[in-house]
């Protein structure tokens, strides 16, 4: 920036707006953990509130080959990594099936809806009417996967207790 003209006085004030000192990086990751952690493990859920075999329909008409099959194993990644990530554990491998989870969802349901989440179709008495949502979503959750391999899962997770461990036992 000083390339620009711009004094490290002004950098500073662009770059860490009110003075504030920028944070570890595990104070970003436990964010990202949480909310990626909570939203797998509430889909994983609602798959089988709804009944496992809505989710076997829904891969079945869709072109899914063994839909029993997928539907187990997609509830199973959902709420099993899910937790995993929301605990910080085996951050870099349990993000590969999640992802591959995500990778599916957004090519064979979301894409043909566009980029957008949130559609509103109308707004009526009973409430708001949604569109199908398109892969946004799915993007964001990858983003947050890659952020949580690339960077870690941060000192309070288990990966970190791990790290801390190993460490403390190499001479």
């Amino acid at each position: 920036m000083e390339k620009i003209g711009l004094s490290p006085g002004l950098m500073h004030i662009l770059v860490r707006p009110f003075g504030r000192p920028a944070l570890p990086y595990w104070a970003t990751a436990i964010p990202l953990r949480l909310i990626v952690g909570y939203g797998f493990m509430e889909h994983g859920f609602a798959k089988l509130a709804r009944g496992a075999d809505s989710f076997v329909n829904i891969l079945d008409a869709i072109g899914v080959p063994e839909p029993h099959l997928m539907a187990w194993a997609t509830i199973l990644i959902e709420i099993a990594g899910g937790l995993a990530v929301l605990l910080g554990a085996f951050i870099s491998w349990v993000s590969i099936p999640m992802a591959v989870v995500l990778l599916v969802a957004m090519f064979t349901v979301h894409l043909p809806y566009g980029f957008s989440s949130i559609k509103l179709m109308a707004v009526t008495a009973s409430g708001a009417q949604f569109g199908q949502p398109g892969y946004e979503t799915d993007l964001l959750y990858l983003a947050c996967l890659a952020a949580l391999v690339i960077g870690g899962a941060g000192r309070w997770s288990i990966d970190g207790l791990i790290d801390r461990r190993w460490s403390a036992s190499r001479p």
